[in-house]
């Protein structure tokens, strides 16, 4: 199945958090087949306090169940610091599952798609670099959706998607 999954870090070498997150969510069951650069972006939610983000967005094909995906991007988010302390707080690594192929999902433990998918550029705008021509769940085209939120490429940065 194909999924979008959104990461984000704001707390010590984003970059390195990062690129370790990609090097563990690759497993016999999940195969990346395509990410982001990376954006600088804006606190969003908890802003006050909160060191700027650096967010990227990958693309997926998996052969995990939606509920089993989501737990191994929570193991990897603790195997590398990550504390639940405050909704939208600052994070060593977040692993969002954004998008998980036409699945839609409100139980208590997963929402598909992401709630908060259609209203934060910080996703969008990496999301609309690597699927130009997705249709959200929505139905409304990708490149036509743009949410809140300044987003900032960080070119010098795109040596740590190389492997």
């Amino acid at each position: 199945m194909r999924a979008f999954l959104g990461l984000g870090s704001n707390l010590g070498d984003r970059g390195y958090y990062l690129s370790e997150a990609l090097s563990a969510l690759k497993r016999p069951a999940i195969a990346i087949l395509s990410l982001s650069r990376i954006y600088e972006t804006e606190p969003w939610g908890v802003q006050e306090q909160q060191p700027l983000y650096w967010n990227q967005v990958v693309e997926v094909d998996t052969t995990l169940p939606p509920l089993d995906l989501l737990h191994v991007c929570q193991e990897i988010e603790q195997q590398f610091g990550r504390v639940r302390k405050e909704h939208w707080g600052s994070r060593t690594i977040d692993i969002d599952l954004l998008i998980y192929d036409n699945v839609v999902s409100d139980s208590k433990e997963l929402t598909l798609p992401h709630p908060y998918l259609e209203v934060r550029e910080f996703v969008l705008a990496p999301l609309r670099e690597i699927a130009p021509n997705l249709i959200l769940p929505s139905g409304r085209p990708i490149s036509k959706v743009f949410g809140e939120g300044k987003v900032f490429p960080k070119e010098q940065y795109s040596e740590l998607q190389q492997d």
